[in-house]
Formats: structure tokens, C-alpha cells, sequence
């Protein structure tokens, strides 16, 4: 399984989403803003679990 996604805010402003390897480097990296609106636009067919949001559904 992979590692949950993690919010960082390197400046004031610029949050993101990342993941880490098993050494703890940046694995993905996305834009917060940029990550909700693709949420928005699709339907995955898999519900996610937790920490795993970009990757499947949630119930509403």
C-alpha cells in the first residue's frame, strides 16, 4: 500500500500535497488547488480510504 498524502505549505500560501518513499523523499507532488478542481471533474469508481482522497471516492 502506499503512504497517505501528506499537507505541506513550503511558502506562505503554496500548500501541497505529497507523498513519500520508504526514505522519506518526495515521491508526488500536486498543487492543492489544482488536486480539488481535478477531484471535481471525475468519478472514480472505488471508494478511498483514508488519507488516500486523490485516489478513489468518498460517501457523501
Amino acid at each position: 500500500m502506499s503512504s497517505k498524502r501528506e499537507l505541506i505549505e513550503p511558502t506562505p500560501g503554496d500548500k501541497r500535497y505529497v507523498r513519500r518513499d520508504d526514505q522519506g523523499r518526495f515521491k508526488e507532488v500536486d498543487d492543492v488547488g489544482r488536486s480539488l478542481s481535478q477531484d471535481q471533474k471525475r468519478k472514480a469508481e472505488h471508494d478511498a480510504g483514508k488519507g488516500q482522497g486523490d485516489r478513489g471516492d468518498h460517501k457523501e
